[in-house]
């Protein structure tokens, strides 16, 4: 055999061979267990002899007996090397029928329309002692998602750069909303149409400057008889007056399915967006963090791998 070892091996070598001498009390045993050769184990030896400075283990009528240096040192070799078998072990899977984690999920109130309600059953039916909170978008978000404060984000969200990973779940695009009785807007609703009904206007989100920017570009001058800062209390105003609206359509569609609204195609174009999930890559391979991403691309997702942002994406 030549496998003599032509530079100083890995402690982790040394600790081994010192626990299998010990316990073995023979070079050739111990050159047997590890599948080494015997010349390689003295060679082992002899480096293990000269950085603690004693002879460790001697030749006596009794085979390699250890030295009161090796005696005192056995045991926290032993200890060393079961810490260092955990350090190397396979990676602990995350168990949702065990866990009684809280995930923290950043989002917009929109998402509490469109996304939320699905998460959280999900999350009854298969994590059911685990609990979820919602938490918001917001300056702090990138300190949020670094510290493990907020385990992902979703939403339109470009200001997270260099250091986070995204994913695509689902793109976007914009439709309408009139209540189904609405006087004036029957089967179609058309640009002149549109023009000529009073508006609500969603202020918040970081979609709303595509409507703005589609506007400006289509040269339409809106009447807006209510700004909202959200999505609360939306289909409500909806009902009780002749207004329209224009939302992302999955944010459309929820509100339509549950309430007397009418979904109308947008009369203009506006420019989709793509609703991505977001984390820090401190957490890139976390059980419980991969896990909730799964989740929600198995709810939402139509998209490839996840990819890391760069400086100078």
């Amino acid at each position: 055999m030549s496998d003599t070892p032509l530079e100083p091996l890995p402690e982790t070598k040394l600790l081994r061979l010192f626990d299998v001498l010990y316990a073995q009390g023979s070079v050739t045993a111990a050159a047997q267990q590890l599948g080494l050769s015997q010349p390689t184990i003295s060679i082992w030896l002899a480096q293990l002899r000269e950085q603690l400075g004693d002879p460790l283990f001697v030749r006596t009528s009794k085979g390699m007996q250890p030295t009161p240096r090796a005696e005192a040192l056995i045991s926290i070799v032993r200890t060393a090397l079961d810490a260092l078998r955990q350090i190397s072990g396979v990676a602990p899977e995350f168990d949702p029928t065990q866990s009684d984690r809280r995930f923290c999920i950043a989002m917009s109130d929109a998402s509490h329309v469109n996304l939320l309600p699905q998460i959280l059953g999900h999350l009854r039916q298969t994590a059911a002692s685990c609990s979820l909170k919602a938490g918001p978008i917001d300056p702090t978000l990138p300190e949020r998602l670094q510290s493990g404060a907020a385990d992902l984000a979703l939403g339109l969200i470009p200001e997270l750069g260099a250091g986070f990973y995204q994913q695509t779940l689902f793109t976007q695009d914009w439709v309408c909303l009139a209540r189904k009785d609405h006087p004036r807007i029957r089967a179609r609703l058309d640009l002149a149409d549109y023009r000529r009904e009073g508006h609500i206007e969603i202020v918040s989100g970081t979609g709303h400057s595509l409507l703005e920017h589609a506007l400006r570009r289509a040269r339409i001058r809106r009447t807006v008889v209510l700004e909202l800062p959200g999505f609360l209390g939306l289909s409500a105003v909806l009902e009780a007056g002749d207004l329209v609206v224009t939302v992302p359509r999955q944010t459309g569609e929820t509100l339509a399915g549950r309430n007397a609204l009418r979904l109308h195609p947008c009369p203009f174009p506006i420019a989709p967006f793509s609703v991505k999930q977001h984390w820090h890559t401190r957490f890139h391979h976390d059980p419980g963090n991969r896990w909730l991403r799964q989740a929600c691309m198995t709810l939402f997702g139509r998209s490839p791998a996840p990819r890391r942002r760069s400086s100078s994406a």
